[in-house]
């Protein structure tokens, strides 16, 4: 690694990044002004929703909290991750020695002038977004589990979940209240040539994310949707992130038994990850400080525990570097899309239109179609998931949508195919582990898994 991109180099089982370090801020969680038992009951709703599989005693039944030993990252951690400095490193610096060669790493200083960081800790958001009600999983039909923030921070003073419930909403900038949220960042220089632009915001697929979770929510491994790179930028708190190569065989990073949690990953999967007898690329861990932001190119295998109350925005972007990659699953996996956006490439990027026309969509390509055991209470929804959420029938009524029968399911599960094929990026599938999983799995005990999943 070249020493003037490298820059901060350090131990991330004491600190990581020195200046990062000291940034770090104990979160604090307001008083909020709730009726006890309502609060519990809303919190017990959304969790019976999200997870209906589960009954409320197994949320904690592991123990989780009690065993930090497990799940938190060991002192003299090494940190093999690169580490740059936002004013140091041009745009076309960062593409050559980073987006190009499809390198993971660490940025910091790149949200120093933005509004997030005095705006964003969980006292000013409860003032100004308490009544707001924000994602905190999906139920069995697709549809969003929302909840009021203010239940949500009293649900954060109480819970001892293994893996507890995780505010990750894509759809605030639509909110007429939320969408505030948008102007309180700008995106990172070297992430601001975005393709998907020229589709309308209206039109591309799901993006960007508000996150803010508890100790030991996170994202479950993973590969980002239609081969997207992705960045994330930590407002509050510590993640701690596990990353692999793209030639890393999804099969050997799952957690047993198909579980989708994140603090299962880390506690089951890493140590064998880490052992010396591990056939596969070693894992790369880091820890991400606030402050920083983290840039994941298309087709790296990713999981992220939060470690400590987290708040971070994180998006999905198509460059003219990584074009080539997204392409043919957009074409696969968006059909309709792919042809607004090929229209909009002839007028604006014609040299990337006739790239397109020589891309065969459906010849395998050098980075690995996205995996995923994601899609749980804790987890991130995955794009695909937003997408089919964007495309549900409009509801006249406030009402909740009626369950849908088996054989209504196993309706949509069919027309979805013809779209969506066994490899493709589209609308949202749900899996099992055992990739057969159909509407009443016995395999999976009706806990269906959906492919892929945004960072966390």
């Amino acid at each position: 690694d070249s020493q003037d991109c490298t820059t901060m180099k350090g131990d991330a089982g004491q600190g990581g990044a020195t200046a990062a370090q000291a940034a770090v801020v104990d979160v604090s969680i307001p008083r909020v002004d709730v009726k006890e038992d309502r609060a519990v009951k809303k919190m017990d709703r959304a969790k019976r929703k999200g997870r209906p599989e589960m009954r409320l005693t197994d949320w904690h039944r592991r123990g989780m909290v009690g065993r930090s030993d497990e799940w938190m990252p060991e002192r003299g951690l090494p940190d093999p991750i690169p580490r740059i400095e936002y004013d140091r490193v041009s745009e076309e610096e960062f593409i050559e020695k980073f987006e190009r060669p499809a390198r993971p790493c660490v940025i910091s200083g790149a949200f120093d002038r933005c509004n997030a960081r005095k705006r964003w800790s969980l006292d000013a958001l409860y003032a100004k977004y308490g009544e707001v009600k924000f994602k905190v999983g999906e139920d069995d039909d697709g549809y969003k589990v929302m909840i009021k923030f203010k239940y949500f921070l009293h649900y954060l003073t109480y819970q001892k979940d293994d893996s507890p419930l995780y505010a990750f909403d894509s759809s605030f900038s639509d909110h007429a209240v939320k969408k505030a949220l948008v102007d309180d960042y700008e995106v990172p220089k070297y992430f601001r040539d975005d393709l998907f632009k020229l589709c309308g915001e209206k039109r591309r697929p799901p993006y960007r994310w508000f996150l803010v979770g508890p100790p030991r929510s996170g994202t479950g491994i993973h590969t980002d949707p239609l081969a997207t790179s992705a960045w994330n930028t930590l407002v509050y708190g510590r993640k701690r992130w596990v990353v692999f190569p793209p030639d890393t065989p999804k099969e050997a990073l799952r957690v047993p038994g198909g579980d989708s949690e994140a603090i299962h990953w880390f506690t089951q999967v890493l140590p064998k990850a880490k052992a010396p007898d591990w056939p596969h690329h070693p894992p790369i861990e880091f820890i991400q400080y606030p402050g920083e932001t983290v840039f994941i190119p298309g087709g790296w295998h990713h999981t992220v525990l939060n470690l400590d109350h987290t708040i971070a925005v994180t998006q999905n972007f198509c460059s003219r570097v990584n074009f080539k990659y997204v392409w043919p699953r957009t074409v696969r996996g968006r059909p309709k899309l792919s042809i607004k956006m090929l229209n909009e490439l002839k007028i604006h990027f014609p040299e990337l239109a006739e790239l397109a026309a020589t891309i065969d969509p459906h010849k395998p390509d050098d980075i690995p179609m996205s995996s995923s055991s994601d899609s749980s209470s804790s987890s991130s929804s995955s794009s695909e998931e937003e997408e089919e959420k964007e495309e549900a029938p409009k509801k006249s009524s406030k009402k909740s949508p009626k369950k849908a029968s088996k054989a209504t399911l196993a309706k949509r599960k069919e027309s979805r195919s013809s779209e969506s094929k066994d490899d493709d990026v589209g609308r949202k599938r749900k899996i099992c582990a055992s990739d057969n999983c159909v509407s009443g799995c016995k395999l999976c005990g009706g806990k269906r898994r959906s492919v892929d999943a945004p960072d966390s």
